[in-house]
């Protein structure tokens, strides 16, 4: 047994170090152990040092002592093995991959039970405005005094005084009591045959243990939900787990009362959303193998699961699965990786899957079933385009008569209408009539979003905020400040104009921060208390109302312009999703969609319902570009609150580019958002044959340079944002 231990502590600036493996300690790789580090403390898990290598070997003799090892199972082989991969495909430091399947300290430590705070109801003598806005924000909240702190925005002494006053209490909670199991035998679902077929191969692939990608393409509504569920329930009977992923947490909701409704009980979630009492206990009940089902946004990927048997990526066409900040990683891919590392099958569930996806379908790398008609009684809806130009809207209307007649039938039948605008708060850009001062965001180069409902002026980049003020702050005039174009907000208060009556709901991250905001929505709908719902892409996926029959698209070509190379695709899916919520139960369903270029591929391809001659020409002109998947993209971000020292390591790394055959680098130019959160920033784009390592070429190119620290160099491979 060796007395030396190769230690990635969780600090990305720091390389692996050595440690010295005290007498009487037993560690192996994979091992969570507590490492000295200067004065302080570091979490680390031990690793094959021939895996990773060290720039800091030390002879025996200036070894520190490893402080702990923490009594939780090590980290598996595959997870490590998934750890390493990401590591070196996204050119990320393996510290901050392997801090992903890390859990807090606190799951770590030995105690069963942890005091929480939450609200009694009863309102202290004394109130100030802190304790009023912390009462009101705290609600039926439960959780740590820091997490209420935090949620409710005050600082913790203001929750402490609380506490002693009575209106805050403190409650014992059992934090590793086991979660429930999900019965694979409750709710059985009568399936149709084609979605018999499709389970039976699933069910096929669960129990023969092996790597297998599958996608599992079927029309919105067609019922994939339940064809998988079929799979989950094959591996729960051998006792193995399933990972489910979905792209954004307001989606959990639904899913998870559907998983109820099969299931028994719910599966275990992991998401940002929840207290460090429930990260505790889901992280230790799915490392020791007893949480059965996880369900959870990308993150969950990298859980020490003891015994995966399935992972499922819902909506995996989604973008919101690339993560875009710290590890650039994209979920989807990662997850077919953990696949071949466990080994156990992948499912990629979609009704409009990825041109990449489809590439791999097509080269024979992933399994394809298909569910090509809606499930029951529910027909597709039928699809048509308003050309703006023919038909415009009446003058300072964004809704077309035509809709507007449409939205009247469908409410005199008492049906319920969804219009769709990806464009949050009430006008995307606010100027001065008088002498043109546009209000752009102090730290970004955007423009400021009007949001009426809360009377603020917000960038959706970086989160500043302003009082929309009085006067223009160029030339000083009185009300002259006018929004210019639709949000959400202001189509919402279009249709309070035209229909007072009617019950209307705005839906968008703004209004739905939270799963339990979700389920109040859905529960809404369901009991006919919303008419007409207006919303962004949040609500294009994921939901099912019967009742819900009329859709209309108030901008098509919202997504097209900008220089985004999957634009086309990305509209084409979002009109795809937000039509598949029309005509889910008995009664049919209509879409219309207003667009300014009703002729353009993606438009026809819409309203005839050809996605096969669509998704071909686009495929044709990726492959005529050497665009993903038939070529390869690198992003190199360069960014620096100085404007100078960004623009100089920019042109630096744009001259030392290496001459490679099948690879060229153009730039450096100002990135679109040349300015994001205080930091000026410079792009510049790789663009290589699919053959070519270009990870190696990159690591090689920019291991030879240096930059000031206060310059940071990002590098995302297969970027999805180009701004």
């Amino acid at each position: 047994m060796s007395s030396r231990a190769r230690v990635l502590v969780l600090n990305s600036a720091l390389g692996p170090l050595d440690y010295r493996v005290p007498h009487g300690m037993v560690v192996e790789p994979g091992s969570i152990v507590i490492a000295p580090l200067g004065p302080r403390q570091l979490l680390g898990v031990v690793w094959e040092p021939e895996r990773m290598p060290s720039d800091a070997e030390v002879g025996d003799n200036r070894l520190r002592n490893l402080v702990g090892v923490a009594d939780v199972p090590p980290l598996a082989d595959p997870l490590r093995r998934l750890v390493e991969w990401t590591a070196d495909y996204y050119l990320a430091p393996p510290a901050s991959v392997v801090r992903m399947a890390m859990p807090s300290s606190s799951a770590l430590e030995g105690a069963r039970t942890v005091t929480e705070y939450r609200a009694t109801g009863l309102v202290p003598d004394r109130m100030t405005p802190q304790r009023e806005q912390a009462l009101e924000r705290i609600g039926d909240r439960q959780g740590l005094i820091r997490e209420l702190a935090i949620a409710a925005d005050v600082s913790d002494a203001v929750i402490r005084g609380l506490v002693k006053t009575g209106a805050v209490e403190a409650v014992e909670v059992d934090i590793d009591s086991p979660y429930p199991l999900p019965d694979p035998e409750f709710g059985q679902p009568a399936l149709s045959a084609d979605q018999r077929a499709a389970s039976e191969v699933l069910v096929a692939n669960v129990q023969a243990r092996a790597f297998q990608p599958t996608l599992l393409d079927g029309v919105t509504g067609s019922g994939k939900t339940e064809v998988y569920f079929e799979a989950i329930a094959a591996a729960i009977r051998e006792g193995r787990q399933t990972l489910v992923l979905l792209p954004e947490i307001a989606l959990t909701e639904p899913f998870l009362q559907r998983f109820t409704a099969r299931f028994g009980c719910e599966p275990v979630a992991w998401h940002s959303g929840l207290r460090s009492s429930q990260r505790r206990r889901a992280w230790r009940a799915i490392s020791s193998g007893q949480a059965l089902v996880t369900v959870g946004a990308r993150s969950a990927l990298f859980l020490p699961y003891a015994n995966l048997g399935l992972i499922v990526v819902d909506e995996a066409h989604e973008t919101s699965f690339k993560q875009e900040e710290g590890v650039h990683y994209h979920a989807r891919d990662v997850a077919v990786m953990r696949g071949l590392f466990e080994p156990c099958p992948v499912i990629l569930a979609s009704a409009t899957p990825a041109i990449e996806t489809r590439q791999q379908v097509a080269l024979g790398r992933y399994a394809e079933l298909k569910l090509p008609g809606r499930w029951g009684a529910a027909e597709m809806p039928a699809i048509e385009a308003i050309d703006l130009i023919a038909e415009p809207p009446e003058r300072g209307r964004w809704i077309a008569p035509r809709l507007v007649r449409a939205m009247e039938e469908t409410l005199e039948r008492r049906e319920q209408v969804l219009l769709f605008l990806n464009r949050r708060g009430f006008a995307p850009l606010t100027l001065c009539r008088t002498c043109g001062h546009r209000f752009q965001c102090p730290n970004c180069t955007a423009w400021m979003v009007e949001h009426r409902l809360v009377r603020r002026l917000a960038c959706h980049h970086c989160g500043h905020i302003e009082q929309v003020p009085r006067d223009c702050p160029e030339c000083q005039n009185e009300d002259t400040l006018v929004p210019v174009g639709p949000g959400v907000e202001r189509i919402a208060d279009e249709v309070a104009a035209l229909f007072p009556d009617a019950k209307t709901a705005v839906v968008t991250s703004d209004t739905i921060w939270s799963p339990a905001k979700a389920a109040e929505f859905v529960h809404r709908m369901e009991a006919h208390d919303i008419d007409i719902v207006v919303g962004t892409q949040l609500v294009t996926k994921g939901y099912h109302f019967p009742n819900l029959t009329l859709v209309g698209v108030i901008d098509a070509d919202l997504g097209l312009n900008g220089g985004d190379l999957r634009a086309a695709e990305r509209t084409f899916q979002q009109i795809m999703q937000v039509s598949g919520r029309a005509g889910r139960g008995a009664k049919p369903g209509h879409v219309y969609i207003q667009t300014h270029s009703p002729s353009a591929p993606v438009m026809r391809a819409l309203i005839t319902g050809d996605a096969e001659a669509f998704y071909e020409a686009e495929t044709e002109s990726r492959r005529e570009a050497g665009a993903p998947p038939f070529g390869r993209f690198a992003g190199i971000v360069v960014s620096s609150e100085d404007k100078a020292a960004a623009h100089e390591i920019a042109l630096l790394i744009g001259r030392s580019a290496p001459r490679v055959e099948g690879m060229e680098v153009y730039g450096p130019a100002p990135a679109p958002l040349a300015m994001l959160r205080g930091r000026h920033r410079q792009r510049l784009l790789v663009h290589a044959r699919r053959a070519l390592d270009v990870q190696d070429v990159i690591r090689d190119w920019l291991g030879k340079l240096d930059w000031p620290s206060k310059v940071r160099v990002t590098i995302d491979i297969d970027p999805y944002s180009f701004v």
